[in-house]
């Protein structure tokens, strides 16, 4: 695991460094699971949609609305996702509270997780549905390049979600280092920092001579004023 600290994070407060980010393998994930899905749900809306000898609209997957609209579906809220999770990845290291931090880690596993799965039954369900469009459903193949990039896209992308999730899993069973982390951090109220020790000025109740008395001639002739 990449980092060290509460949950693969280092020391809450840290510094962020953008190119480190991009180059940790979770981000180059988020990254190719946005990607993914932009493709999936935009070549749908764009070219999965056919008049055959009407004006109405069909399906390219078989004339079958609900694949069209389970793969639009599935795609754009796996786009706002990633967005989600790649922010959230941004503040992590400013999470101070380990149980929030460990709240974050769980979510994401379960949400990657169950993404993961849907994704295989999206790619199952349009694969199905495109084996058994025929010629006829089709002329011209208009939709069949959009269709093909749908299904692929969806078989990619489940491998990606199921990466973020092993990543989330491996950031979990990473743990704590409790040395990083006061009992107010993980209580999540921030420490208060103690006021510098101020050093006194007052005055030394020590006696010390007048100066100039040190070398006084104890048997030297003082002076007498004269009586008139």
């Amino acid at each position: 695991m990449d980092g060290v600290g509460s949950f693969g994070a280092g020391r809450a407060g840290a510094a962020f460094d953008p190119f480190a980010f991009i180059q940790q393998p979770q981000t180059i994930l988020r990254i190719l699971s946005w990607i993914f899905s932009i493709v999936v749900f935009g070549s749908i809306i764009n070219e999965g949609y056919v008049n055959h000898g009407s004006e109405r609209l069909y399906c390219v997957f078989n004339k079958n609305n609900d694949a069209c609209n389970y793969g639009t579906t599935i795609g754009l809220i796996a786009f706002l996702a990633c967005i989600f999770f790649i922010i959230l990845d941004v503040k992590f290291q400013q999470i101070s509270s380990i149980k929030d931090r460990k709240k974050a880690v769980m979510l994401d596993i379960g949400f990657s997780g169950f993404w993961a799965f849907l994704w295989f039954v999206c790619f199952c369900f349009l694969a199905n549905q495109w084996q058994r469009t025929t010629p006829d459903e089709l002329p011209l193949n208009q939709g069949a390049d959009a269709a093909r990039a749908a299904i692929t896209f969806s078989f990619f992308s489940i491998f990606t979600w199921a990466g973020s999730t092993v990543r989330a899993v491996q950031k979990y069973l990473l743990g704590t280092d409790m040395t990083l982390f006061t009992t107010e951090h993980i209580d999540g109220i921030p420490p208060v920092q103690p006021y510098p020790t101020v050093t006194s000025t007052e005055p030394d109740d020590t006696y010390q001579s007048p100066p100039f008395t040190e070398n006084l001639d104890p048997t030297g002739q003082t002076y007498q004023v004269p009586i008139y």
